[in-house]
């Protein structure tokens, strides 16, 4: 990977913040935007704007054909069967919340078990926490070693013939620990068990193959992976889509209206009611294809390399607290002691270094930690190491700023 290539497409990077250089460590909440992206939203908007599947002029044909296209290049990117099992959304939060509303709360009742981890995401909590409320299901939570892994022994011992659901973040956006998700899929199914990937921190930074994985459902958000918001996709099994019910009401979604009931229309255009992200899908599509361009694999062996370098330089300094296991994925958890995160930030950011401080949408992780937040500088293709060197000494600088030597 050229670094200083890659960096050459995003314009943002290309500037200075408080008087420095922009370190952008902050990716695992968002990801930079590539000049490609940016310019096939504009293009939609500037050329062929128009509404999708309803008109048969010129600029709607156009706009469907590069929506139903990015559908598409979808399916390939993640490896699914067939476009049917693509549907669009807001993200990963709103596909899983479609799995919990839809599938959930049709096939769960009082007795039986969802299973989750500590460290989900709010988004992959929140939703079964609700589904366990309105149908008396039972919420259980496989439990963590002391580095933030799964050992699959605990997943054993914790679905049983109960268990309908099993939904697990495949890499944790707090610890960076790689969970595996494939072996824990098998044990959910063995069980008779559903499995829900929620894979808003994977699919940016590792080759995704639904199918060798063999997850019933799978959600991600395109933000995260270099393009733009609002844009996500939930993969679900055929089979099972089929069977689910809409959550969303109205135009799109719909084969015929009558004055007492309606008919839907097929798979995935059931679940997309209303005027689709049409911009979103074009933009999400010419990401896919700037990734693929660089190679997923290559990615990936960036990040890794950067978070290792990132543990051996910030392991040297005192009174310095990571989180998470050895080998993870492209980011480093970390506080430095008696001083706030929110602190540490407000620093890094007069140093011209963007990371995330808070509890990360991850309050039960926080707990299992027993800290109330933490900060998190997080790596992508663009990062560098003489970026994490400045990210080391920001945080000497932050411990002399407070008194802490």
């Amino acid at each position: 990977m050229d670094i200083r290539d890659i960096r050459s497409h995003f314009p943002i990077l290309d500037q200075q913040v408080n008087g420095k250089d922009l370190v952008y460590l902050d990716s695992a909440a968002t990801s930079q935007k590539p000049q490609a992206v940016i310019e096939a939203v504009s293009t939609y908007y500037r050329e062929y704007n128009s509404n999708v599947h309803r008109g048969v002029h010129t600029l709607g044909t156009r706009a469907t054909d590069g929506y139903e296209g990015a559908r598409e290049k979808v399916r390939k990117f993640i490896g699914a069967k067939s476009t049917q099992e693509i549907i669009f959304t807001r993200g990963a939060t709103t596909g899983l919340n479609i799995v919990a509303q839809s599938y959930g709360l049709t096939n769960v009742k009082a007795g039986d078990e969802i299973v989750i981890t500590y460290m989900e995401h709010h988004a992959n909590v929140i939703p079964w926490q609700q589904v366990a409320k309105v149908t008396g299901a039972t919420l259980k939570y496989i439990p963590l070693q002391e580095d933030g892994t799964i050992e699959l022994s605990d997943v054993e011992a914790t679905v049983t013939a109960n268990t309908k659901i099993v939904s697990v973040m495949h890499v944790s956006n707090v610890l960076g620990t790689i969970n595996p998700v494939k072996e824990i899929a098998k044990i959910a199914h063995k069980h008779g068990a559903i499995m829900v990937v929620d894979g808003a921190q994977s699919t940016p930074h590792m080759k995704i193959d639904v199918q060798d994985l063999d997850c019933d459902f799978f959600a991600f958000s395109g933000h995260k992976m270099c393009a733009p918001t609002g844009i996500g996709v939930l993969y679900g099994k055929k089979d099972l889509l089929e069977k689910m019910e809409p959550i969303e009401f109205g135009g799109e979604m719909i084969d015929f209206v009558g004055l007492q009931e309606s008919s839907w229309k097929e798979l995935p255009w059931k679940f997309e009611a209303g005027t689709p992200i049409i911009a979103g899908a074009i933009g999400l599509a010419a990401a896919i294809d700037f990734l693929e361009q660089i190679g997923l694999e290559n990615i990936e062996a960036h990040e890794h390399k950067l978070a290792q370098y990132a543990l051996e330089q910030l392991s040297k300094v005192d009174g310095l607290t990571i989180y998470g296991p050895k080998h993870r994925a492209g980011l480093v958890t970390f506080n430095i002691e008696d001083v706030h995160p929110h602190d540490v930030a407000t620093v890094l950011d007069a140093e011209g270094i963007a990371v995330r401080a808070g509890h990360h949408c991850a309050q039960p992780l926080m707990k299992w930690l027993k800290v109330s937040a933490t900060a998190r500088a997080s790596f992508y293709l663009y990062n560098t190491e003489d970026e994490v060197d400045k990210l080391v000494a920001g945080i000497i600088k932050t411990k002399e700023y407070f008194g802490n030597v």
